[in-house]
């Protein structure tokens, strides 16, 4: 047996390893409640908004959508409004380049008539505005494939390191102020070992993310532990 042939062995050994071991990802969920209670009756309703300052940075549809669909399915009393059926009901006052900054904002806009007579149907009672986004931050190892005559192969190892950073601030709209924020981080590495095809072991830093956010905002919402757990995936 060649060298060559026991390195790219042993290669294996430590990349079947790796792969044993997967991907991994660790989440942390910072929160402060500003009032003494989050009340919210049934039937009453809370949109969740993704901030978008402009092309280059905005809080991504989907982990805004996966927030909504998590505190949804948790919270017994919320009915969440979609995100783009608030937006274009409100058009233009949600806009990026528009949209209120400052919960004082929002009150000038919640007494434009037409604004006003609209919000009465929806009965409106908090507003969530997620900002931040999922970025890559890392990588290292190396990977070389070639073309043969019967077939491709590639053979090397990388890893990917990738951060979800979100704050969610929550504005109760009845009475215009700010009861609550959360901030959740969630770091990943992906593994890609490759022997003859690449096998890529994926962090899903952005759906913890999700679940750390969605699980303690649904913990504010029913005013207790829920029992809903964090698990990285």
């Amino acid at each position: 047996m060649s060298l060559d042939v026991i390195a790219k062995f042993r290669s294996l050994i430590f990349m079947i390893s790796a792969i044993s071991v997967g991907a991994c990802t660790t989440v942390s969920v910072d929160h402060v409640q500003l009032a003494n209670r989050i009340d919210i009756a049934k039937g009453e309703s809370i949109v969740i908004l993704g901030r978008h300052h402009s092309a280059e940075f905005e809080t991504e549809p989907s982990l805004v959508s996966c927030v909504g669909d998590r505190v949804q399915n948790g919270a017994t009393k919320v009915s969440i409004i979609p995100e783009k059926e608030f937006t274009d009901g409100f058009y233009p006052y949600f806009e990026s380049r528009i949209a209120p900054l400052k919960i004082d904002r929002l009150k000038d806009i919640f007494s434009v008539p037409l604004v006003k007579q609209k919000l009465q149907t929806l009965d409106l009672r908090y507003m969530i505005w997620i900002e931040g986004s999922t970025e890559r931050t890392g990588s290292a190892g190396s990977m070389s494939c070639t073309i043969a005559p019967n077939g491709a192969a590639c053979f090397g190892f990388g890893t990917l390191e990738d951060t979800s950073d979100y704050e969610a601030i929550i504005w109760d709209v009845q009475n215009y102020k700010e009861v609550a924020r959360v901030s959740t981080e969630a770091i990943g590495t992906s593994y890609i070992p490759a022997f003859v095809i690449p096998l890529p072991l994926l962090a899903r830093v952005q759906a913890n993310a999700c679940q750390g956010m969605g699980t303690q905002l649904v913990e504010f919402f029913e005013g207790e532990s829920t029992g809903l757990k964090v698990r990285p995936q």
